[in-house]
C-alpha cells in the first residue's frame, strides 16, 4: 500500500497539504485547485481507459455489508498521525472533516462536513473564520465543538506531537475560540494551501486533552477500537490484526444523510494478488488498486466493474542522507554526480512500458504532470544510458573493484538496501529491475520487501533505511511539498525521513507558498523542479494508474461514482453507495 498527507502509499497521500505513503499503485493527476490554471497537457504515456459506467440498481436500500480490502494494516487510526493510505482508509468511514472536497478538487461544505459554510476569509488572506455546524456529535455522544478544532491544530503544530500535520499548521499563529461553534485562525504570513489544510478530520479534545503531546503515538486513541471515539458515519467496532477491521453505522450519526450501508469490512490480505482473487471469487466487493497485470483478467470475469483513471500518486527511489545508517557512517549518496548516475542508469520508460503496461507517465519533479504547478521541460530529464551513468560515477571518486567488478570509493563499497513494502507485485517487480540496472553499473542493491505497517512506523517515519521504494499519494491538489523536502521537517516533527537538506530549496518552498497569485506560485515551481532534478533527493519514477474494482453487490448514483483522481477518491460518496444481495 501507499502513504499520505501526504501519506506514503505503500503506500501513501503528502502534507502537501496532505501527503500519505502509499503501499498500492497508482496513476495520474490530482484536479486542479478552485482559482488554478487550466491544466497543462497529459503525457500521452499516461492515458488511461475511461472510466465504466456505475453499477445500476433500482434505487438505495438500507442495510448489508460491503467488504473493502488492502494488503497490509493500518498503523493508528489517531487523526494527528496518520501517515499511511491503510490507516486513511479506515479514516475516510469513521472520522467527519472541517472541509471535504467534491470531485473536482474544490473545498466544499458538504453535508457530511463539520463545517456549516466555507471559511470567511479576510482581506488579507491571513484570517480564516469557520463556523461549525451545532449538529455534529462524537460516538460517545458528545457535541464538536470550537474547543475540539482548536485541540487538533494546536497538538497538530506541536513539535513534541510528531505529527505529520505540523507543516501545515506550523504557520497558524493563533487559533480563539469565537463560539461554541466558531473559530478563528491568524495566519503568521500568507499560506496559500491553507484552505486545503482545513479538510482534516478533527480529534475529540475531551478524551485527549489531558495526555501529554510525548505520549499521543502511545495512546491507546486511535489503536484499540474502545477508546477511538469517532465522528463520522460509521463507528470502528473491532480490529482483528491482520486480518480486517469492522466498521459498523452509528445509529446516532448526526448528519442528515445517513449511510445506507450497515456495515463495512475492510480486509487484509497476504498481497495483491490474493486480494484479486478474492474479489474474483465473490469473497469481498471492492479493491482499491487491481495491479495493472491483472486488469485485464479481472474484465474478463464480467461481473466486475473497473473504474480506471489517472490518479494522485507517483513512485520514487528515495536516498537517506544521514551517514548514521551506513556502515562507517559513510554516507554511498553524498554525491549529486553519483544521485544523478543512479537516475541514468535506472530504465524508468522500460518500467511504464513493461511492469505499468504503458499506464504511467514519467517525472522529473515531485508534479503530477498534467497539473498548472507541472514544470514540464525546465525539469531535467534523465534517460536511460548505462555508459552516462558510468562516466558520472568516475567523476565523483568511485572505481571498479578488480574482483568483483562492484564500485568502491574511500574504501567502502557500493553495496546498499532497497527496502519495499511487501505483497506490493508492482513494487517487486520495479526493485528486481533497479538491482539488474544498478548492477550493470558497478552498484550492488540488495532489495528487501517488509510489512507496510511495521515498515513505516519503524524504519520509513523515523528515517532509518539506506534505500527505499515507494510512493506518495497526495491528499490535495495544492502542489507544496515543504513537508518531504525541507530541512525544517526531519523526523520525528516531519516527512523529510531522507534527511535531505537543500537550502534553496528550503526557501523556494517558502517563497511557492507566500503568495496566493498562482501565475508567480507556477514560476517559482519551475525553479523548484529545476533545482531538485538537479540535486535529486529521490530519482521521481513515474505516475500511475490505479484501476478500482468493485462486484455486483455494490450500487451508487452516477454522481457518487468512485473518483479515482482524488486522494482516498476510491471511497468518494460512500455514504450514499449501497449493496444488494
Amino acid at each position: 500500500m501507499a502513504k499520505k498527507r501526504k501519506w506514503w502509499s505503500g503506500l501513501l497521500v503528502l502534507s502537501l497539504v496532505g501527503v500519505l505513503f502509499t503501499g498500492c499503485s497508482t496513476n495520474n493527476t490530482a484536479s486542479s485547485p478552485t482559482n488554478a490554471p487550466a491544466a497543462t497537457a497529459a503525457p500521452a504515456e499516461s492515458a488511461a481507459p475511461d472510466a465504466t459506467e456505475a453499477p445500476a440498481a433500482d434505487g438505495p436500500v438500507d442495510g448489508g455489508t460491503l467488504v473493502t480490502s488492502t494488503f497490509s494494516d493500518i498503523v493508528n487510526l489517531n487523526p494527528l498521525l496518520i501517515n499511511d493510505t491503510s490507516s486513511g482508509d479506515v479514516a475516510q468511514f469513521v472520522f467527519a472533516k472541517l472541509y471535504n472536497l467534491d470531485r473536482e478538487g474544490n473545498v466544499q461544505a458538504e453535508d457530511w462536513s463539520l463545517a456549516a459554510e466555507l471559511p470567511e476569509i479576510s482581506e488579507d488572506g491571513l484570517s480564516y473564520t469557520v463556523k461549525l455546524k451545532d449538529t455534529p456529535k462524537w460516538s460517545d455522544g458528545q457535541p464538536i465543538t470550537a474547543d475540539d478544532v482548536i485541540y487538533t491544530i494546536e497538538t497538530g503544530k506541536n513539535p513534541e506531537t510528531g505529527s505529520p500535520l505540523i507543516s501545515q499548521y506550523d504557520k497558524v499563529k493563533t487559533v480563539e475560540k469565537i463560539d461554541d461553534h466558531t473559530v478563528k485562525f491568524t495566519l503568521s504570513q500568507i499560506y496559500a494551501p491553507f484552505l486545503y489544510a482545513l479538510v482534516q478530520e478533527i480529534v475529540p479534545a475531551h478524551i485527549l486533552k489531558d495526555v501529554k503531546p510525548t505520549e499521543i503515538q502511545t495512546n491507546a486513541y486511535g489503536t484499540d477500537p474502545a477508546k477511538t471515539v469517532t465522528s463520522g458515519p460509521w463507528k470502528w467496532t473491532a480490529w482483528k490484526q491482520g486480518e480486517s477491521h469492522t466498521l459498523d453505522a452509528d445509529p446516532n450519526y448526526w448528519g442528515t444523510v445517513k449511510p445506507h450501508i450497515a456495515q463495512i469490512v475492510y480486509k487484509i490480505y497476504a498481497d495483491q494478488n490474493t486480494e484479486v482473487q478474492a474479489i474474483m471469487k465473490g469473497d469481498t466487493d471492492h479493491i482499491s488498486a487491481i495491479p495493472v497485470t491483472q486488469v485485464e483478467a479481472v474484465k474478463a470475469d464480467g461481473d466486475i466493474d473497473i473504474i480506471q483513471k489517472p490518479g494522485a500518486q507517483y513512485e520514487y527511489v528515495m536516498f537517506n542522507f544521514d551517514g548514521k545508517n551506513f556502515p562507517d557512517s559513510y554516507g554511498l549518496f553524498a554525491g549529486q554526480k553519483t544521485r544523478q548516475a543512479i537516475a541514468h542508469a535506472l530504465n524508468r520508460q522500460g518500467m511504464v512500458d513493461n511492469i505499468l503496461k504503458g499506464v504511467g507517465a514519467l517525472m522529473n519533479a515531485p508534479f503530477l504532470p498534467d497539473t498548472w504547478a507541472d514544470p514540464g521541460d525546465a525539469a531535467v530529464n534523465y534517460d536511460y544510458n548505462a555508459e552516462t551513468a558510468k562516466k558520472l560515477l568516475a567523476e565523483d571518486g568511485w572505481v571498479a573493484d578488480a574482483k568483483d567488478g562492484i564500485l568502491t570509493k574511500d574504501g567502502h563499497r557500493f553495496s546498499f538496501e532497497l527496502q519495499y513494502n511487501a505483497g506490493n507485485s508492482r513494487r517487486e517487480q520495479v526493485a528486481a529491475v533497479i538491482q539488474q540496472n544498478l548492477k550493470d553499473v558497478g552498484i550492488e542493491v540488495t532489495p528487501k520487501a517488509i510489512d507496510f505497517a511495521a515498515w513505516i512506523d519503524q524504519n520509513v517515519t523515523p528515517g532509518k533505511f539506506q534505500a527505499l521504494l515507494l510512493a506518495w499519494s497526495l491528499n490535495t491538489p495544492d502542489p507544496d511539498a515543504e513537508s518531504i523536502f525541507s530541512s525544517k521537517y526531519f523526523p520525528p516533527a516531519g516527512q523529510n525521513s531522507g534527511w535531505y537538506k537543500n537550502e534553496k530549496l528550503d526557501q523556494l518552498w517558502v517563497d511557492g507558498y507566500s503568495t496566493v497569485d498562482q501565475a508567480e506560485r507556477k514560476e517559482i515551481y519551475k525553479e523548484v523542479g529545476k533545482e531538485i532534478s538537479t540535486d535529486l533527493p529521490y530519482v521521481f519514477l513515474y505516475q500511475y494508474g490505479q484501476a478500482i474494482g468493485t462486484g455486483p453487490r455494490v450500487h451508487w448514483a452516477e454522481e457518487d461514482a468512485p473518483e479515482p483522481s482524488l486522494g482516498y477518491g476510491q471511497f468518494f460518496h460512500a455514504i450514499k453507495w449501497w449493496v444488494t444481495d
